[in-house]
């Protein structure tokens, strides 16, 4: 059983990053990128739904009709989605970061990662291992984001988190903070996960 959750929990942060892997949320990756900062609390928003959507549909999955489980998810997502975003507009720090996220915030409704782990695992397995794999999923996704979002930052602008790392002399690259940077960026990370994982590589 240890053994069990040990793997539910590392799976989707190492060998099948849902990013890395399994090629989902590509779109959030591309857009909340430019700032360490903003991609710091997409990936906790992630984190949070996604965990918490696992988990109360694991504790409906035995009385969901199959007919309407889509529907009852997409309602349970949402919730959890409103939840997020009220707690961001809430905090003082954080509600400029929620207006420049709104948009994206919202479309965690429709991320693929959410959906797919109701699906794969929350219908057919117990609450806390439900939002293990959730949390765990959302971390994996985080991750990608969190190592993209400091190099865009940091050779975009020169600064980290706001601050400025980079000597006062340094030009900014403007070609980094292009979504089409951040799709190379993620480019390279799944080639060296796959050229560490061996598993991964196509015979």
């Amino acid at each position: 059983m240890a053994q069990k959750l040990k793997e539910t929990i590392l799976n989707p942060i190492l060998k099948g990053n849902p990013i890395t892997v399994l090629v989902l949320g590509i779109c959030s990756a591309l857009a909340v990128t430019v700032q360490l900062k903003g991609a710091l609390v997409m990936a906790l928003s992630v984190i949070v739904v996604t965990g918490l959507s696992s988990f109360v549909c694991s504790l409906l999955r035995n009385t969901i009709p199959n007919r309407v489980r889509i529907i009852v998810q997409l309602v349970v997502v949402a919730m959890m989605v409103i939840l997020v975003d009220q707690i961001l507009k809430a905090g003082e720090g954080t509600y400029a970061i929620d207006k420049q996220l709104s948009v994206y915030i919202g479309l965690i409704i429709t991320n693929c990662i959410v959906m797919g782990r109701i699906e794969a695992f929350a219908l057919g397995n117990k609450p806390i291992p439900s939002l293990l794999d959730g949390i765990a999923n959302g971390v994996g996704y985080g991750l990608i984001l969190v190592i993209v979002a400091f190099f865009r930052e940091l050779f975009g602008s020169g600064t980290l988190l706001g601050f400025q790392v980079l000597p006062a002399a340094y030009v900014p690259n403007n070609l980094v903070i292009l979504p089409p940077f951040a799709l190379i960026l993620i480019g390279c990370i799944i080639w060296v996960h796959r050229a560490i994982d061996k598993d991964l590589q196509e015979n």
